[in-house]
């Protein structure tokens, strides 16, 4: 066969395609449910009334469980005047398009989800079981996750609140373990006239460590910082305004620290895995007999070899006259204060998704969301889970790019 040269007729003409834009669709109506929270210790509510408020005159319909609210002191009637409608049956809650949840996915709530269904929540790696991914997978489920949700400046919006609560309260933990009321050695935090000021450790400089800082130089404690992240210490420094005692963790000197300390606060972040171990048995044996450790750090294991997880009902044990507070989740023992922190970044957050024109649309939009999204459709987006679980990982931004 010949080859044909390629014809070209000079009646056609060869123009471009104009540009075509990606023009945002008009808003859509969201359909959120918030559950009632039954896992342990859990307080927290994802919206406060104020915030459904704000999203019901915006043209979003809320459904709430009856009493879910009532942990952070919001009643049901508090929630029916913002707009809410109030489910006295929980499957109706999970008919909703959009779960709202300040706690993570239990297993139960798997069999509850429908097909489809877009989930807001913690995801709490320590308790993280596979068969509930695997469960959420089959679901073609898309879920977002607190601890990974980046603000425009790619921050951790609802992790920093979080933190900043968990540090603000360590000193006031701290100062009721060591009153006479607790069977405490009769220590006023801080430091009055005359007397020496209450000696206080923190280790780890991140956000817990900073808040925990402010609040114990506030009370007028004198407080010295240890973290092995020279950065995090000059920003610490920084932020605080004034000259602080800091050093990185070498075991001889903290040894020495925590011998004649009051109050010892582990504030170290384990990022993505378990927390390292920093003050020995030995080390906490040697403090003094009185004093009080308060292991923030304990959601990701602690940092204080004698920590053990406690709870709001039994916070304190007392190993070698040290008295140790491990409570995880320390806000939610600050509810109120803590769901209107959540709320403070969710609801600008759904507002803008209705805006958009739905969930998907805002992943298109708005990359910084994309951090927080684990699940994507049933599609498992997020690395550290599928190595963890060994799931099949999926790209997010290609799945996202594939469905335009």
């Amino acid at each position: 066969m010949s080859s044909q040269k390629p014809f070209v007729s000079p009646s056609f003409t060869y123009e471009t395609l104009e540009e075509t834009l990606d023009v945002k669709p008009k808003g859509a109506e969201l359909f959120i449910g918030i559950p009632k929270e039954t896992s342990f210790n859990e307080n927290r509510i994802a919206l406060t009334p104020e915030a459904v408020a704000v999203l019901t005159a915006n043209g979003h319909r809320v459904v709430i469980e009856t009493k879910a609210g009532i942990g952070a002191s919001y009643t049901d009637n508090n929630y029916s005047e913002a707009g809410a409608k109030i489910a006295y049956d929980r499957k109706e809650v999970f008919e909703c398009d959009i779960l709202v949840k300040s706690a993570p996915v239990s297993e139960e709530e798997c069999e509850l989800l429908k097909p489809n269904q877009y989930i807001i929540s913690p995801i709490h790696l320590a308790v993280m079981k596979r068969e509930i991914l695997q469960k959420m997978m089959a679901k073609k489920i898309t879920a977002l996750s607190f601890e990974n949700l980046k603000d425009d400046t790619g921050h951790n919006p609802i992790v920093r609140s979080m933190s900043e609560i968990a540090g603000s309260a360590v000193m006031l933990i701290a100062g009721q373990y060591l009153s006479n009321a607790n069977n405490g050695k009769g220590v006023l935090v801080g430091g009055i006239s005359g007397i020496p000021p209450t000696k206080v450790i923190i280790i780890g400089a991140g956000i817990v460590g900073e808040y925990a800082a402010r609040t114990a130089l506030a009370m007028g404690a004198s407080v010295k910082i240890f973290d092995n992240d020279i950065y995090r210490l000059k920003r610490l420094q920084n932020n605080i305004g004034g000259r602080l005692w800091t050093s990185v963790i070498e075991p001889k000197i903290l040894a020495k620290q925590l011998k004649s300390c009051d109050v010892a606060v582990g504030a170290l972040s384990g990022d993505g895995g378990r927390t390292p171990i920093v003050a020995s048995e030995e080390m906490v044996s040697e403090m003094r007999p009185g004093s009080v450790i308060v292991d923030v750090s304990i959601d990701h294991g602690g940092c204080f070899e004698t920590s053990e997880v406690t709870s709001h009902e039994k916070p304190v044990f007392t190993k070698y006259d040290v008295i140790h507070y491990c409570v995880p989740n320390i806000p939610s023992g600050f509810a109120r204060t803590a769901s209107q922190a959540i709320s403070n970044v969710l609801m600008p957050l759904m507002l803008e998704t209705g805006l958009d024109g739905g969930i998907d649309k805002t992943i298109w939009h708005k990359i910084n969301i994309r951090s927080g999204i684990y699940l994507f459709k049933g599609s498992l987006t997020n690395f550290y889970l599928s190595e963890r679980f060994d799931l099949k990982f999926t790209d997010l931004n290609l799945l996202i790019a594939s469905r335009r």
